[in-house]
């Protein structure tokens, strides 16, 4: 298939990384966002092409940009593709450069966003863009989607767009967005490709304990911080159990198949945690998604040293597997015990898509043209997506924004960390594949 990325399209990606980045879109969960300016500058781009991009707002500033291009296929499903404008803080003194300079130094692209998921937003503007120039339809409607707020609850962004503006989204049975069809080196010389076909499911849990108040100098038998902590050292040290979804599945074998090992998943005492210590590196891209879990992760509680609080509060960020949450119910029951009582501080379902169907099969293909020494696996991601929200309208969420990273570049590592960046190089590779992709899906 004739390639359609020009070399303005590869100039563009980097250069719509670049500014995308300079647009301080921190999202520190507080309500405070501004994502209009980066809704703005996207929606421009697209009306540049003759796209009729719609802005919609559920909180003012809390913008998100809506296109769709109609495919050559009128009687076919129609694709969504979505990306967020949002981004976690970035403490610059962390940094070797400043985190929203969009500086492009020695190949690369620096900056909060860098990968997640400016980066992604800009292939897509591009892709777009190289296709108005050569006048390219795809086969089936695509649907452009630019959100607020995936980096905390979703309500401003895709959360608003399902449940108020559904019929945006018409037709559209599948979905590709982020954490998909990035270099993965295990250190044996291979290159592994993960797609993502699947997510835990979100569950951000608030625990409260009561008991007491009284002086610190006296026998406190019911203290709020004692019980919060004898329930929170039983969720740290709970040993969740092996549940294997479909996906997982999928990927052991896959991965079983490259490392010339044998793997039964569905083989009764098949020890997963032993297949896992045989992959080395590989294990990480599975062993967070073959149980549930549960990560104490913040506390508070108390005013005064001597003063013994009638309450104490703490936080777990809690993720369940496709099938996992009535486990994970009953499990947080147990474990917190009669003196404490917890509830959802955010709930989100888990998803899963499946591997044996043309869409993935044409995901593994647009990959494989351009990097044929690659081995894409499925995999479930360990946390979650904007694919959630949408997946109240019925469409089916993959893991697909690709880049090609040379050995030592931890992609992981970059979510949400210090000195997030990306080669140039990778962003040309994601734009051909993307291209590819989205001109057969």
């Amino acid at each position: 298939m004739a390639e359609q990325v020009d070399s303005s399209a590869l100039d563009e990606v980097v250069r719509f990384t670049s500014d995308l980045i300079r647009i301080d879109t921190t999202n520190s969960g507080d309500g405070e966002c501004r994502e209009r300016p980066a809704a703005e500058y996207a929606a421009a781009l697209l009306a540049e092409t003759g796209l009729e991009p719609t802005l919609l707002e559920r909180t003012p500033g809390r913008t998100n940009v809506v296109a769709r291009i109609e495919g050559t296929d009128p009687g076919a499903d129609a694709l969504l593709v979505h990306g967020h404008l949002d981004v976690v803080p970035a403490e610059a003194a962390d940094w070797s450069v400043p985190p929203f300079s969009g500086e492009i130094r020695d190949g690369v692209v620096w900056g909060r966003g860098a990968i997640d998921m400016k980066n992604m937003d800009a292939m897509i503007l591009a892709v777009v863009r190289g296709w108005a120039r050569a006048g390219v339809r795809p086969r089936r409607d695509i649907v452009i989607a630019f959100t607020a707020d995936e980096e905390a609850s979703a309500r401003d962004g895709s959360g608003f767009l399902a449940d108020e503006h559904p019929d945006l989204f018409e037709g559209c049975t599948e979905g590709i967005s982020e954490s998909g069809a990035f270099t993965f080196h295990d250190g044996r010389g291979n290159q592994l490709y993960p797609i993502a076909a699947g997510e835990r499911g979100t569950g951000w849990l608030k625990l409260t304990a009561r008991g007491t108040a009284g002086h610190g100098s006296k026998v406190n038998k019911a203290n709020a911080v004692s019980r919060l902590a004898a329930a929170i050292h039983r969720i740290g040290e709970y040993h969740w159990p092996v549940r294997l979804t479909p996906t997982v599945r999928a990927a052991l074998v896959e991965l079983a198949g490259i490392y010339g090992l044998e793997a039964d998943p569905d083989a009764p005492g098949f020890d997963v945690d032993g297949f896992l210590e045989k992959l080395g590196p590989t294990a990480g891209l599975v062993e967070p998604t073959v149980r549930n879990s549960a990560n104490p992760t913040m506390l508070r509680s108390g005013y005064k040293v001597n003063v013994v609080p009638g309450e104490a509060t703490a936080y777990v960020d809690g993720r369940f597997v496709p099938g996992g949450e009535e486990e994970f119910r009953t499990t947080l029951d147990r474990l917190t015990g009669p003196d404490v009582d917890w509830e959802f501080h955010h709930r989100e379902v888990a998803l899963q898509a499946p591997v044996d169907t043309p869409t993935f099969a044409k995901m593994r293909a647009a990959v494989a043209e351009f990097a044929p020494e690659g081995r894409v696996v499925p995999y479930c991601m360990s946390g979650g997506t904007d694919a959630k929200q949408f997946s109240r309208l019925g469409i089916r969420g993959y893991g697909f924004s690709p880049l090609r990273t040379p050995e030592g570049f931890d992609y992981q590592a970059l979510f949400h960390g210090v000195d997030e960046r990306v080669p140039v190089e990778a962003l040309h590779f994601g734009t051909r594949v993307l291209d590819r992709y989205l001109r057969t899906a």
